[in-house]
Parts: structure tokens; sequence; C-alpha cells
């Protein structure tokens, strides 16, 4: 899954939710922005996985320099990197903040073990290691917080915890902007992290939630992806629908929710399992 991408995202769109992952309260997003930047005088970027940096929006000293790694893959040179970054970045910056180094990684056996030469840093209150695994053992977690969390989640529960997290996501956040935003982001999470399901079956897990509206979908009705969607294609359009339906009762969806999801009578469902019994 393209972890770069996805966490550029999400803490792009939502601030607040990196302020959670370090314990600090989710409005002091309020006082940073989350960008790119770059050493111009030595053309040497703050890049790892994901360019992140949390910069104070006012000039006050009292706020810290955020700098952001994401690290799935593993890697013996990471610290070597970051901290040599983190350092050419505050020589050449004119900004005299204090500093935080996080850097998040699924679990701890990602994480390279070597770090004698690092271990003061480490140990100290300027960096902090985030392991997303270790998430699940919060109670009752956002829905900014469990978005991270279905991103580590294994395959088989990452479907009903992404129904969990739609829903909660249409019950919780009020601002339209914002609401469709998480569920889009979720929706990419689903895409990268379940490549075998079609776009017609998660678009329908969406549907049971009303949530045609989202930009995955609307991209691919406008380019006719979506089997038979279009006018003129009506026997396409079922078709695909009743072949979806093992797969998404499968998922652990039921008669009634399918039929809701694909537009179906449940007795159209209803015969489609019969048969599939009977064969």
């Amino acid at each position: 899954m393209k972890t770069d991408t996805i966490f550029y995202r999400l803490f792009q769109s939502f601030p607040s939710i990196f302020f959670e992952l370090i314990n600090q309260a989710p409005t002091e997003a309020l006082g940073y922005q989350f960008a790119s930047v770059e050493v111009k005088q030595l053309a040497y970027r703050i890049d790892i996985d994901i360019d992140g940096v949390f910069l104070p929006k006012t000039t006050t000293t009292q706020q810290p320099i955020y700098f952001v790694e994401v690290e799935f893959q593993g890697d013996s040179q990471l610290y070597a990197r970051f901290f040599s970054e983190i350092f050419l970045y505050l020589d050449q910056t004119e900004l005299s903040n204090d500093w935080r180094g996080v850097v998040i990684y699924p679990s701890r056996n990602v994480e390279n073990q070597d770090t004698q030469q690092y271990q003061e840093l480490l140990d100290s209150p300027r960096v902090s290691r985030i392991y997303l695994d270790e998430l699940a053992e919060i109670s009752a977690p956002s829905v900014g917080i469990a978005t991270v969390q279905l991103i580590v989640t294994e395959q088989e529960a990452a479907i009903a915890l992404a129904q969990d997290l739609i829903q909660r996501t249409t019950e919780e956040i009020e601002n339209e902007r914002q609401r469709t935003e998480f569920l889009e982001l979720i929706e990419t999470i689903l895409v990268y992290k379940l490549p075998k399901l079609s776009r017609t079956e998660i678009e329908a897990m969406f549907s049971l939630s009303d949530l045609r509206q989202t930009k995955v979908y609307q991209e691919a009705l406008a380019e006719g992806k979506l089997e038979g969607i279009q006018e003129g294609r009506l026997e396409g359009k079922i078709q695909a629908k009743l072949e979806s339906i093992p797969r998404l009762l499968a998922l652990g969806l039921t008669v009634e929710q399918v039929a809701q999801a694909l537009e179906l009578e449940v007795e159209q469902v209803t015969k489609v399992v019969q048969e599939s019994t009977d064969s």
C-alpha cells in the first residue's frame, strides 16, 4: 500500500490526527501548517517517506517544529538521514523554534534495532516513536485514530472496521467537506488494502451509508467504469450486480444489505443465494 501518499493526505487534510498520535490536544493543529520543505542552498529535501514537517503559523518560538517520518519498509540508515536532515534544516532556516522528531512505524519489528549511535536522542523528549499496531490498545479511539488503525489492520478485519468507520464518519463529522474527505480517504485505503475487491464491491459497501457522492465513485461514474451504470446498459448492469452478490455476502453483508447496496429486490438476492446453494 502507498503509505507515503496515504499519510501525506491524512496529515495535510486532518493535521489534528497527528497531534492525537503524539498525545497532544487536537486543537494544537490550529497553530500549524503541514508541508514539505527544502533547504534551498543545498537543495536537500526533508524527504524520506512523506516530506512531513509541521511548521508553526506564527513567529512565536514557544511552538516546536515537528519533523515527521513514516517508515513501513525497514531502513537501517533511517535515523542517520533523519537527524542529519533535521540539523541541516535547522542550520539553514531563520526559525529559532525548538524541534521535535516523530517517526511512525507499523510495528516495532520494522524498526532497526542498531540505534546505539543515536540512543541519547531517541531516549530524549525530542523524539517520539509511534507503533501503529499498538493503537489497538486505545479504548474508544476517535474517527481519526481509527482511520490510522485501518491502515495497519489485517485484511480479514479491515472490512468490518471500515464499515464501522464509515458509519461513525457519517454520524460524528458534521462538516460536509471534512466528512467527504474522510470518506474518500477511507475508500482510498480500502482500494490499496483490498486489491482483490472490485470497484463495484467497494462502492456497494459505501452505498450502505449513502456515500455515492465520494470522489472515487464520481470519477468512476464519469469514466463509465462502474458496470452498467450508464443508460442503455440495463442488462449489463443487472448482470454485474448479480455476479457481485456472492462476494458481498462473503464480506459479511446480510441479504438485506446486499439488496440495498445493489439496488435490487431482496427476492433477487435470495434467488441467487438459493441457486448458488443448489449448484
